[in-house]
């Protein structure tokens, strides 16, 4: 997590399809402890928000996340930088960890894509 600001982006990734696969690979979540803190986007993080990070997409994107395992996805915003760990592709708020069943895990692998529309905020479909 980082803990500088940085300017808020565009809601919407340029040139890829909404519900298009971005890409696949491993996620974690984010420790209780950086509850309260400052995200890169300058947004304190919140453990009950459905929020993420993500490398490069836009901050303020809405991407559905899926658990490969599970099947269950969830909708996050965007709102960090990271993770930054090599082997990770996402870091996600406790509240979509809990919804899609990673957080019982701790890590595992998801898929992501854009989200259908920017006013798509539903939780976990079974």
């Amino acid at each position: 997590m980082l803990l500088s600001p940085c300017a808020i982006s565009h809601a919407n990734a340029p040139g890829l399809a909404p519900e298009a696969a971005i890409a696949t690979g491993e996620a974690s979540y984010y420790a209780d402890r950086f509850a309260g803190k400052r995200t890169a986007s300058g947004e304190a993080y919140d453990p009950s928000d459905f929020t993420a990070a993500h490398r490069s997409l836009p901050f303020g994107t809405r991407v559905r996340v899926t658990d490969v395992q599970t099947g269950r996805s969830v909708v996050v915003r965007i709102n960090d930088r990271g993770p930054w760990g090599k082997d990770r592709l996402i870091d996600v708020s406790r509240a979509a960890a809990n919804e899609i069943g990673l957080a019982r895990r701790g890590r595992g692998t998801v898929s992501i894509a854009l989200a259908q529309d920017d006013t798509d905020t539903d939780t976990a479909e079974d």
